[in-house]
């Protein structure tokens, strides 16, 4: 009795060869060099928030000033023009006087440099330059302004990333895998409904967790929080790809393999730890690490 051509060694083999190869279509060919990417940049970060103020204000100074580069290069298609260099200037300014526990001039740095940037590109996309020194400068000053809050500051800040993290990869597995429909197909062709989902309760799960890891933390609370920033993260991602998208721009640049540039990897890092400074200053703004995580 001969068998079933499914069921002949052979055939199994390329069965399996077949579901193997539709596995990596779905998540994608640039899988590995994502991880890797993903694996040394999250080891470096989570390092410097460990070991203080100090070390994790030279890495916010470092890609902060390399996201306003990035910024000038789509905006203005300028490598280094006198716009940049006072982009990258109210960066560290802001980083400077946060880490001296002047978070309040840092803000005003900030602004200043804001309408300094416009001014310098005036006729050159000025409007979008100037919304670049925000997009750059505070997401830094709120990461530092809540790790100097001892003893809860390395906390809040590994709250928010491990909160954009989650969101990311949960987003992307789900959306590749799943699929479906889509989110925004005119800014974020690959982004879909699945995804969002997927990141959000991906987010609000690392929320329930982190409260049950740090004292006085109230796990609806942080549930809720985690949710919250999903949302906001996938908004400053989609944001940056509708910038990108206007100006023909498939990455920010390619300065990390599998990634594009490194306003591609914090742009929803860096809408979500504003919103969650602001949350946090609007409870405590002498204590807001605190705040943030045992409201």
């Amino acid at each position: 009795m001969s068998q079933s051509p499914g069921l002949e060694p052979d055939g199994q083999s390329r069965s399996a060869e077949r579901e193997v190869k539709g596995f990596g279509a779905r998540v994608g060919s640039d899988l590995g060099p994502r991880v890797v990417s993903a694996v040394v940049l999250a080891a470096i970060a989570l390092s410097a928030i460990w070991f203080g103020r100090e070390p994790l204000a030279v890495l916010l100074a470092i890609v902060g000033g390399i996201v306003a580069w990035e910024w000038g290069r789509i905006v203005r298609g300028a490598e280094l023009d006198a716009a940049t260099v006072a982009h990258i200037a109210t960066v560290f300014a802001g980083i400077v006087l946060t880490g001296f526990g002047w978070a309040g001039p840092a803000i005003i740095g900030v602004l200043i440099g804001t309408i300094l940037t416009g001014l310098l590109s005036f006729g050159r996309h000025s409007t979008l330059s100037s919304v670049g020194v925000l997009f750059a400068g505070l997401p830094g000053i709120a990461l530092l302004w809540l790790r100097s809050d001892e003893p809860l500051g390395a906390a809040a800040v590994y709250f928010i990333v491990a909160v954009v993290a989650a969101t990311d990869i949960a987003a992307y597995f789900c959306g590749r895998l799943i699929g479906g429909a889509k989110l925004w197909s005119r800014v974020s062709p690959k982004k879909t409904w699945s995804g969002l989902l997927g990141g959000v309760t991906a987010a609000a799960t690392t929320g329930f967790v982190t409260a049950q890891m740090v004292p006085g933390a109230h796990a609806l609370h942080l549930t809720v929080m985690g949710g919250v920033l999903a949302l906001v993260a996938q908004c400053g991602d989609l944001a940056e790809s509708a910038l990108k998208r206007r100006f023909g721009a498939k990455d920010a640049s390619q300065l990390i393999p599998g990634h594009g540039g490194f306003m591609d990897r914090v742009d929803g890092l860096a809408t979500a730890a504003v919103v969650a400074a602001a949350w946090a200053a609007s409870f405590g703004m002498s204590t807001p690490a605190r705040a943030l995580l045992t409201w």
